[in-house]
């Protein structure tokens, strides 16, 4: 048993946050949050994300070993029609992520709304998934967002789906301060 725990430990898996309930980045927050815990080094990229105010961006700031960078603008992305400046901020960010996973600098890499991304096409579903394939063996790669790709469910080892099935914001509630962002 302690062999196999070992050899266990030393492997990185890949997850997938998916579905259309509220979480996805906040669960995949957790298991950063954990992971700074125990000294590893985290980085977490988000894609069509460019709000400072978020709160995960203000708390990564007072963490040792966490990092996020944004590669997206402040507003919403036009699904049939996406800006410019919106793929090219998408496309900065994949080239980002994979200095990143390659220069074994972290433990844990979360690819925030990179799901999203792919669906609008705004990067492409084969270099997202030739970067999963080369990442190296012991890094823990996290994917979150809707639309998450069968071609990528089907290759990671971890994949859960949150699901809407009550949310406030149907009432009219908007996104609040600490809670939603």
């Amino acid at each position: 048993m302690e062999e196999y725990k070992k050899k266990s430990e030393k492997k990185g898996f890949i997850h997938v946050k998916t579905g259309d309930g509220q979480g996805k980045t906040t669960s995949a927050l957790g298991m950063a949050f954990r992971a700074v815990g125990h000294g590893l080094k985290v980085s977490m990229i988000q894609f069509m994300k460019g709000n400072t105010r978020y709160g995960e961006v203000t708390s990564s700031e007072m963490l040792k070993n966490f990092e996020i960078r944004q590669f997206g603008r402040a507003s919403f992305v036009n699904k049939k029609n996406p800006d410019k400046i919106d793929i090219e901020l998408a496309q900065e960010g994949l080239r980002y992520a994979k200095e990143v996973i390659e220069s074994k600098k972290y433990d844990l890499v979360i690819l925030d709304e990179i799901n999203v991304a792919i669906d609008y096409g705004l990067i492409s579903g084969e270099e997202v998934l030739d970067t999963i394939e080369k990442k190296p063996e012991d890094l823990e790669l996290v994917l979150t967002g809707r639309y998450a790709p069968k071609e990528i469910i089907e290759i990671s080892d971890y994949v859960s789906e949150i699901l809407d099935i009550k949310h406030p914001f149907k009432e009219g509630v908007l996104a609040r301060e600490g809670v939603e962002y």
